[in-house]
């Protein structure tokens, strides 16, 4: 890893060719470029400058990296949402992927299911990564996992 990627907000390299975190600034998204990620997927709001960038998708372009957004609600996550996630997720196999919210808390949960769900890995070891960022989830995404789990996209 990196020691420029290691400075980005909860940033977690999963293995090497998927990475996690949270908000990158235009830099650090430079520095995603740079380690050799083709996609970023950005899972946050473009509405608050706190958790965006102004033009993140115009950014990652000129980075030459495609950019997936899917705005997902942090208080109301959508069962449209994951299944674009997954969707995008299946499209980028074999490439080097970026995934990010506001403070890697959205994404991994998303990884989460993806990894039970689509790749069939036991709960404990699918949400694993889950549970050293965010430690326990709120209520609404308690729910919203469990539901996804019990009736997948």
């Amino acid at each position: 890893m990196s020691a420029a990627l290691a400075t980005i907000y909860n940033h977690r390299a999963i293995d090497e060719r998927l990475g996690s975190s949270g908000q990158p600034s235009v830099k650090q998204l430079g520095d995603i470029a740079e380690a050799g990620y083709t996609t970023v997927i950005n899972l946050a709001l473009h509405d608050d400058p706190r958790y965006s960038l102004p033009d993140e998708a115009g950014t990652v372009a000129s980075l030459g990296m495609r950019y997936v957004h899917i705005p997902v609600q942090f208080g109301a996550p959508m069962r449209e949402d994951l299944k674009a996630f997954f969707d995008a997720m299946d499209g980028c196999r074999g490439e080097k992927v970026w995934v990010h919210c506001a403070a890697n808390l959205r994404v991994t949960a998303f990884l989460g299911l993806y990894w039970a769900l689509r790749e069939q890995r036991p709960r404990e070891q699918a949400f694993a990564l889950m549970r050293e960022v965010w430690r326990q989830p709120d209520p609404v995404w308690d729910a919203f996992i469990d539901d996804a789990l019990a009736s997948p996209p």
